[in-house]
């Protein structure tokens, strides 16, 4: 399923304690929790630059129906799956009923699908370190709607904590050069469209008791999305489909970018069960720094520094409200502590292996922040050729 975020759809809800005997249970428990981590970061990005190129550089200009083929295929996956495996034994528990279903479900997919298609059209008019650098916002949103909707208590801590972190989601729209309205104002509301769904999961879940696993909620949203965007798309993209864009994107591509959604969703499952909420959060950070870097790479997007400036009061914001203050202080004096003693070591046990850690360490970080700021140079360059034009 394609997201612009970065967390995928699936990773709402709880993974349940164990599975129905019988069938072939999954085979996840030997993969060590780095490895999902690491394969989680590389498919997530992988999607979103995959929905990137297809939608903009290959010129296949549907997101409604780039959205429906990701939802039909995901149907179709989850139903094989179904039947072939232990994963989704646990939906016979939840008692979904049709009148429940039209009641509940529905409501959430029509959020779930328009999240997703505002995304994806955003992805027309924006680039994807722009589009990242405005997802930070995302927890702001979620915050907002849970207030609204009454379902946790406002906090002025928590308060200032989301502005300063709307505060720096501004200053990167600011510093934008290639600023497109039309494009922000669709990601703004997949960012509000997507938090209203996960408002609508969380009473769900506490009013229900349905705590379902992430492939069970694909298992029931899935068909429901798909139906909706395809008559959506039946009205707003089919007139104008040519299956001349079908050819030139390539149907190969075409279903790469399905399996490389769904595989994600498969990941996400295992990474929520093996670390926390907290672990996903930190770790979609670590990723959208990648993929920002990776689509600079790509397309040559130019970042300004203003908006550099932004996203890390953004970045800082979002660290502190998923870390709090305990954490915090926490890692504050395990880093003074190793400081300490580091400084108070004597030369015969400051070894050389440690000082090449040392060394190893420093040259990593120093080496992003020149793949960082590298860009910022360019754009320093382009900026100043551009005036002596002028």
């Amino acid at each position: 399923m394609s997201s612009s975020s970065s967390a995928t759809p699936a990773a709402v809800f709880d993974v349940p304690d164990g599975a129905a005997p019988g069938k072939r249970q999954p085979a996840w428990g030997a993969l060590h929790a780095s490895s999902c981590i690491m394969a989680w970061i590389f498919l997530s990005n992988l999607t979103i630059l995959l929905n990137k190129w297809l939608i903009d550089t290959a010129g296949f200009r549907y997101p409604i129906l780039l959205t429906c083929w990701h939802f039909v295929f995901t149907t179709v996956a989850v139903q094989v799956l179904a039947r072939t495996t232990a994963w989704l034994d646990s939906r016979h528990a939840h008692g979904v009923t049709p009148r429940l279903y039209v009641r509940t479900i529905v409501p959430i997919a029509v959020f779930l699908s328009a999240s997703l298609v505002c995304s994806n059209f955003a992805y027309i008019y924006l680039s994807v370190p722009f589009i990242q650098m405005l997802n930070a916002a995302n927890p702001a949103a979620v915050l907002v709607v849970s207030w609204l909707w009454r379902v946790v208590d406002p906090s002025l801590t928590t308060l200032l904590n989301m502005l300063l972190i709307v505060a720096g989601a501004a200053l990167a729209s600011l510093g934008e050069i290639q600023f497109s309205l039309v494009g922000f104002l669709f990601q703004v509301g997949g960012i509000v469209f997507g938090a209203i769904r996960l408002v609508m999961i969380q009473v769900l879940v506490s009013r229900k008791g349905m705590k379902m696993d992430p492939l069970v909620g694909l298992y029931y949203f899935a068909p429901a999305c798909a139906a909706m965007n395809l008559a959506v798309a039946s009205f707003v993209e089919l007139p104008r489909f040519e299956t001349a864009d079908l050819a030139e994107a390539g149907l190969g591509l075409l279903f790469l970018n399905a399996v490389v959604a769904f595989a994600l969703n498969i990941t996400t499952v295992h990474l929520i069960g093996k670390t926390s909420g907290l672990v996903m959060a930190l770790t979609g950070i670590f990723k959208n720094i990648i993929l920002i870097a990776a689509s600079v790479i790509i397309w040559n997007t130019q970042i300004t520094a203003m908006q550099f400036a932004g996203y890390t009061i953004a970045l800082t914001g979002l660290t502190y409200h998923w870390l709090g203050n305990e954490q915090l202080a926490k890692g504050y004096f395990a880093a003074a502590s190793w400081a300490a003693s580091v400084w108070d070591a004597t030369p015969a046990a400051f070894s050389m292996s440690a000082r090449r850690r040392v060394m190893l360490v420093a040259a990593v970080g120093l080496s992003g922040l020149c793949i960082l700021l590298w860009p910022l140079g360019d754009a320093r360059a382009d900026m100043a050729t551009l005036d002596g034009a002028e």
